[in-house]
């Protein structure tokens, strides 16, 4: 029989309330980041919240060192804003029975627009780039077999911006595990503030045209720039112009400055 663990990313916890708060009633791991190093259990309606408490910074850090301690057959990312139905355990596992070819399914979120139409089906790019983190779940030893983590040079906490789910499921895709998508809520997400987003600023679309690169080549995000920039000016009118916009975009394609992060690292390796 298979099992579920959800893997939430928090910090500054000092119990489980946020656990209760967000209505998880079977397993949970929880990667607490704040100024000590410990480790807690708490008892969950029908499982165990196990709690890692750790000095460690960055999202994706946290994302990674979830993985490594979950031990369930099914895995779920939460963030701390997060609101579960009664029975999203129920409702995530016959998914996986439904679809034994998926590795990677993608979930509704009640309280936002739907990325998708309302029918299950199969995920590649660039239909991908429509995905947020607590959308995803995956089948942890398939994930683990094809040697897949979160890039730890993007996300919240690095300076580089987020897309780190794109990067993930790009990556996942490259590896050849199979991304599918499952029009069924399971929970709802208020994300009343952002660890990374400070609002439309160059910075931001600088960070944004890195990221893109990054993961997508320069070619592809040339082209990304331009729908972005067009598909959402309704969000950044007021604050800087299409553009402004534009060429601060262009110039973290440019710059490369991700890549160049990679390359250091690389070069650091024994």
């Amino acid at each position: 029989m298979m099992k579920l663990e959800v893997l939430m990313s928090c910090m500054h916890q000092q119990d489980d309330a946020l656990v209760h708060t967000s209505q998880l009633t079977g397993d949970v791991v929880v990667i607490n980041q704040c100024q000590q190093e410990k480790y807690e259990e708490y008892a969950t309606k029908t499982g165990v919240a196990r709690v890692y408490s750790t000095p460690q910074r960055g999202l994706t850090k946290s994302r990674n060192m979830a993985i490594e301690k979950a031990v369930a057959d099914i895995c779920l990312l939460c963030d701390d804003d997060e609101v579960f139905v009664t029975d999203y355990e129920e409702k995530i596992l016959q998914s996986y029975q439904m679809l034994p070819q998926a590795d990677i399914i993608i979930f509704k979120i009640s309280n936002r627009p739907p990325s998708f139409p309302d029918k299950v089906q199969r995920l590649r790019f660039p239909k991908t780039l429509k995905v947020s983190s607590w959308q995803i779940s995956f089948r942890r030893e398939r994930l683990l077999s094809a040697g897949v983590r979160f890039d730890e040079l993007l996300g919240a906490g690095t300076g580089n911006g987020a897309e780190e789910e794109l990067k993930f499921l790009t990556d996942c895709q490259k590896a050849g595990l199979a991304i599918y998508y499952v029009p069924v809520e399971i929970a709802s997400v208020a994300q009343s503030e952002s660890t990374w987003f400070a609002g439309f600023t160059e910075t931001f679309f600088e960070n944004r045209g890195a990221t893109t690169r990054y993961i997508l080549g320069a070619g592809l995000a040339s082209i990304y720039a331009v729908y972005y920039v067009i598909r959402k000016r309704s969000l950044y009118q007021g604050t800087i112009s299409p553009v402004m916009a534009l060429k601060a975009i262009f110039r973290g394609i440019q710059q490369n400055k991700i890549r160049k992060q990679a390359d250091r690292q690389k070069e650091l390796l024994p």
